[in-house]
């Protein structure tokens, strides 16, 4: 039988289990969280922006700049990992930037691990907006990521391409190989596999994950765990509705082709004639009321109704007999 194991024991493998998950926690932070896409207000004209070295609007330099990697924004120098000496000094500002970054446009402090490091893990590296296809050189804002299809977003565009992620691009949930019910649904093709043509020799299933796709290698997800919905058009032969039927929604097509005649070819030029002998018309309509309104004056012009009010004149100024 196995030893009993202590209680020291037990405590000792439980902080070996905790700091192994911090460590892999770190390795994995938020893209909204990092420090390299924080939110920052410029110190000269107010505007609040992604962290940068230089304001994206102004071009001002911050007074505390942000490093990139740690996040810090003054030096202790309590470890001797600095590559610019600074002992019982602490730096802040830029005394204690080493770099900027090429991806995200951000300062890197002065530390050995961030300089070295920062550059080939940076989250930013290949961020363009799936949307606008802008980088972080492009525009202002920060970048986030899709939480269903986990592609780059710009901060004008995440929350309308996120509204709009769950459409396939087919108008059923049927397989895109076959005619049966499409299980898994890969939300960067926007297509439905079933579950003989989800299987890839290129892309390699994990043990206990979802199935790659097999276009892209994006993992797939359940087409019942998801809001999914179909394409809809609102032109052609889907205006009929609900009330369409035959061949996918072509009756109606055919019955107004059918009630059209052989000779309809020439409707287009009758209607332009009839269209511009009404414009004609209305012009003479015009031009008779001209010639009427006229006529009317005249007749009424030696016509006299003696003292009126109209000619100015008042009963109250009537002379006395």
């Amino acid at each position: 039988m196995p030893k009993k194991k202590t209680g020291a024991r037990k405590k000792a493998e439980n902080r070996r289990e905790r700091e192994k998950q911090i460590r892999a926690s770190r390795a994995n932070i938020d893209l909204a969280k990092h420090p390299c896409n924080a939110s920052m207000e410029c110190d000269k004209c107010q505007r609040r922006q992604k962290n940068r070295a230089f304001c994206y609007f102004c071009n001002s330099v911050q007074k505390l700049p942000i490093c990139a990697q740690c996040g810090k924004t003054k030096c202790m120098m309590k470890s001797s990992d600095c590559v610019i000496k600074h002992a019982g000094v602490y730096s802040t500002g830029l005394a204690m930037v080493g770099a900027i970054c090429d991806f995200c446009e951000a300062w890197v402090c002065h530390g050995r691990k961030c300089l070295s490091t920062h550059a080939c893990t940076c989250p930013l590296a290949d961020a363009e907006c799936v949307e606008c296809e802008r980088s972080v050189w492009d525009h202002g804002g920060r970048i986030f990521t899709c939480s269903f299809c986990h592609d780059f977003l710009c901060e004008d565009d995440q929350f309308e391409h996120q509204a709009s992620c769950q459409v396939l691009e087919a108008e059923t949930f049927k397989c895109v190989s076959c005619n049966r019910l499409g299980q898994h649904s890969c939300l960067r093709c926007k297509a439905c596999f079933c579950d003989d043509h989800v299987r890839s020799k290129v892309f390699k299933q994990e043990k206990g994950k979802e199935p790659p796709c097999p276009k892209c290698g994006h993992e797939t997800q359940q087409t019942k765990d998801l809001s999914m919905s179909t394409r809809s058009l609102k032109f052609g032969r889907q205006t009929g509705g609900e009330d369409a039927d035959g061949a996918s929604g072509y009756d109606a097509y055919w019955k107004n082709l059918s009630s059209s005649k052989p000779g309809d070819s020439g409707d287009c030029e009758d209607e332009y004639n009839e269209y511009e002998a009404e414009e004609d018309d209305e012009d003479d309509n015009d031009e008779g009321g001209k010639d009427f309104d006229t006529e009317t004056t005249d007749v009424f012009s030696n016509l006299n109704l003696g003292r009126t009010y109209a000619s100015g004149y008042a009963h109250y100024e009537e002379p006395e007999d």
